[in-house]
């Protein structure tokens, strides 16, 4: 079980919502925001060569029943990319934008995880640039999340974290886990803007991301052999097809947010800047795996020699591992619950399917691995999760139930039971179960 302790004891006090329009507007709407769930594949089909399944959103399998993040793997180890040419162009990014009196010219979203924690000191340390990391602190922070960011700070590197109002961001949460099923994406809103945000303030041209995760785990193609993208994309890619401005106006119909909160400023944290600005200042989003390898368990190991990165004390709930998603001590567990109730995918399930692809395990050892974590309840949270929201347990699993997937999920005895589960053989397996 997680051992994510709490960096501080938080007493979160009653949200006050108005029930009267909450109760209103449940009778007169469905209640889910989610666009991604109707464009899913009717039929549940598993990755010949991964754990991962079609119910991933915009995951793509070609005619052998391979998934799109398999097929991109076998390039990216197969010698079907150049890595040498892609070394290059990197270099010469940087070097159009390596600032000359080492004011900062670059800056890097980060979590202060192994990830963000991996190209900040490359960016540094072996290509002379001066990196600024941006923060979009996590709900609370964990022990060992806090511990990461002040070690990676005495390590010598420059950062700013932004901590958004805690009432606004708690009904954020709950409306995003009433209308999406994922409170987490209350986080990605700002996650995703703020570091513009401060790249135009202070007219730093080059932001640079981790991974592209729409190539490593499968979803959108477009960018697969691209360097970088622009937030075109970020409501289909993120938002599940509904942005922050259409959860705040239907957050406002249901009584969650008052007519003062939804014209609070805090809540341009959460707006990237308009298109056009970005595209008038220049600013650049570029994707580390591009032009280097990725390899998460290697980035880990980098960054913990380099930068005093600390894994848990022991693994995080939902998965085997214990070094990811180390700096929330709430709502990620959260997050991975609710994918695995919407989608039948949880997070042992993206993590077993990318240490597939690295050659860390076999195809078998991720199934097994699948079956004994991916439907984990994190019930060591629960209480502070329905303290958060505001919700009782009773509502907690009204919403859940909301969005389990009739392709997914039945009935077996007044019990859920998954009807499909990963197998070595087929599709069909064990039904682990969530009591």
């Amino acid at each position: 079980m997680q051992s994510h302790k709490p960096q501080v004891n938080v007493e979160f006090s009653k949200l006050t919502i108005n029930e009267t329009k909450l109760n209103e507007y449940t009778k007169k709407n469905k209640r889910i925001l989610d666009q991604q769930i109707e464009k899913l594949p009717k039929k549940v089909i598993f990755c010949k060569k991964c754990v991962t399944s079609n119910q991933r959103p915009r995951t793509e399998f070609d005619e052998e029943g391979v998934c799109s993040a398999c097929r991109y793997a076998e390039k990216k180890f197969g010698g079907d990319i150049d890595w040498d040419k892609r070394g290059k162009e990197l270099i010469q990014l940087l070097d159009k934008h390596r600032s000359k009196d080492g004011s900062w010219d670059v800056i890097v979203p980060s979590s202060h995880g192994k990830d963000s924690a991996m190209v900040t000191h490359q960016l540094k340390e072996k290509y002379g640039m001066h990196p600024l990391t941006v923060t979009w602190a996590p709900f609370i922070y964990t022990e060992v999340g806090f511990k990461n960011y002040v070690n990676m700070n005495h390590a010598g590197f420059d950062g700013l974290v932004a901590w958004p109002n805690g009432i606004l961001h708690r009904k954020l949460a709950r409306t995003c886990f009433e209308l999406k099923g994922d409170p987490f994406e209350a986080f990605v809103y700002g996650q995703k803007a703020y570091p513009f945000r401060i790249a135009q303030k202070f007219k730093i041209p080059l932001i640079f991301y981790g991974e592209n995760g729409e190539a490593e785990y499968g979803g959108i193609q477009k960018y697969v052999d691209k360097s970088h993208e622009t937030p075109d994309d970020w409501e289909e890619e993120y938002y599940k097809g509904a942005g922050f401005e259409k959860v705040v106006q239907e957050g406002f119909k249901m009584g969650i947010f008052d007519e003062k909160e939804i014209k609070n400023n805090a809540f341009d944290f959460y707006r990237a800047p308009p298109l056009e600005e970005i595209k008038k200042l220049g600013l650049e989003m570029h994707w580390w795996s591009y032009y280097k390898t990725w390899i998460p368990q290697e980035n880990y190991y980098y960054a913990h020699k380099n930068t005093g990165l600390e894994a848990a004390e022991s693994r995080t709930s939902g998965t085997y591992t214990k070094f990811t998603s180390l700096d929330d001590a709430i709502i990620d567990a959260f997050h991975w619950l609710m994918a695995y109730i919407k989608l039948g995918w949880g997070r042992t399930t993206r993590e077993a399917s990318s240490d597939i692809r690295c050659g860390h395990i076999t195809r078998e050892e991720g199934v097994a691995l699948t079956h004994k974590y991916d439907h984990e309840f994190p019930q060591k949270y629960l209480e502070t999760f329905l303290k958060y929201m505001s919700i009782t347990e009773k509502y907690f699993w009204d919403v859940l139930d909301r969005y389990r997937s009739e392709k997914i999920w039945h009935k077996v005895n007044g019990k859920w039971k998954r009807k499909i589960h990963v197998s070595n053989n087929s599709v069909h397996g064990e039904e682990p179960t969530i009591e």
